[in-house]
C-alpha cells in the first residue's frame, strides 16, 4: 500500500512540474507515502482495541472533564490539516474510562479524512458507548488550514463544534457547568 501511495505522489510531484529526481526530492514520495499512512492510521483502529478493557466500575455520579486533548486531522475536501483541541465531559453511568483512552479515541478519529462536525459526533458517540454514560460532551476547537492557506486565507479564523448527548444535552445546568470547565 505504501509503495501505491509512493507512486501517486511522484506522480502529483511530476504533474505540478517538478523533477522528481532532484536531490531535495528523491525521497520525497516515499517520506509523503509513509506520512499519509501516518495520518489516516484511525482507519486501522477499532474503539474496543482503543479501549482495550480500561472500563472500571465507579459510584462517581459527578461530571468528569478532560480537557485541552491536542488534535491533529485532515480535511475531506482538501487534505489539508487542521489543528486543535478537544474538550471532553461526561456523567458516569457506574462505569470511568482510563484518562489515556480519551486522548487515544480522539486520535483514531483525528486521524481520518472527514469534517470537524462528524468527527465531534463520533467521538461523543464512542465514550457514551464505551462507558453507558448518563451524559457526554464534546466540544472541539480547531485552526482549518483550507480556510488559512488557500480561497478566504483568512488567518485568524478558528471553528468551534459541539455535541451534547444524554443528560448534557438535556439538563441546562449540567451542559453549563461542563462549559464552565472547559472556560477556565
Amino acid at each position: 500500500m505504501t509503495e501505491l501511495l509512493s507512486e501517486h505522489y511522484k506522480a502529483i510531484i511530476e504533474s505540478i512540474g517538478e523533477d522528481v529526481h532532484r536531490n531535495g526530492l528523491a525521497d520525497t514520495p516515499m517520506r509523503a507515502a509513509k506520512a499519509m499512512r501516518y495520518l489516516t492510521k484511525g482507519y486501522n483502529e477499532k474503539l474496543e482495541e482503543i479501549v482495550n478493557g480500561a472500563v472500571f466500575d465507579s459510584d462517581l455520579s459527578e461530571m468528569v472533564v478532560i480537557k485541552d486533548i491536542e488534535l491533529y486531522s485532515l480535511c475531506e475536501h482538501h487534505l489539508l490539516p487542521f489543528i486543535g483541541k478537544c474538550h471532553i465531559g461526561y456523567l458516569p453511568g457506574g462505569k470511568v474510562l482510563g484518562l489515556s483512552k480519551f486522548a487515544r479515541i480522539v486520535d483514531m478519529f483525528a486521524r481520518r479524512l472527514q469534517i470537524q462536525e462528524n468527527m465531534t459526533k463520533d467521538i461523543a458517540d464512542a465514550i457514551m458507548d464505551s462507558v453507558n454514560a448518563k451524559g457526554v460532551a464534546v466540544v472541539i476547537e480547531a485552526k482549518h488550514m483550507c480556510m488559512m492557506m488557500r480561497g478566504v486565507e483568512k488567518q485568524n479564523s478558528s471553528m468551534t463544534t459541539s455535541v451534547m448527548r444524554g443528560l448534557m444535552r438535556e439538563n441546562r445546568a449540567t451542559r453549563e457547568e461542563f462549559l464552565q470547565f472547559i472556560r477556565g
